[in-house]
């Protein structure tokens, strides 16, 4: 995964409506644009623009089922950027134990 497709992850979950969109998609397993609109407070036009920035930061895919367009959540990228994310926090950790260590070091007075 590429610095871009962590950026285009993080941008795409940026937007609430996103968000809710994807918690939908992840409790009903699939659904049309048309459904989704129905629980949230936006047009299906504004839910299928959503929808095209979550296809395009790999978080959602898209299939025909007759005349239905329904989606899906793809897990593959926001597992990719969840590991990502914990690596970096990972990497601040061991920063502020050392920071720590080293500030608790300078304020030790040695035994006399």
């Amino acid at each position: 995964m590429t610095g871009s497709d962590v950026d285009g992850v993080l941008a795409a979950l940026a937007e609430p409506t996103r968000r809710r969109l994807l918690d939908l998609l992840a409790a009903r397993g699939e659904a049309t644009a048309t459904a989704l609109a129905a629980d949230l407070p936006v047009s299906r036009q504004a839910v299928l623009k959503h929808l095209v920035v979550l296809e395009a930061a790999g978080l959602v895919t898209q299939y025909r089922a007759g005349r239905e367009v329904r989606f899906r959540v793809t897990s593959e990228r926001l597992a990719t950027t969840a590991r990502w994310m914990a690596g970096l926090a990972a990497d601040w950790d061991r920063r502020l134990l050392a920071l720590k260590n080293a500030a608790e070091a300078t304020t030790r007075t040695p035994d006399h």
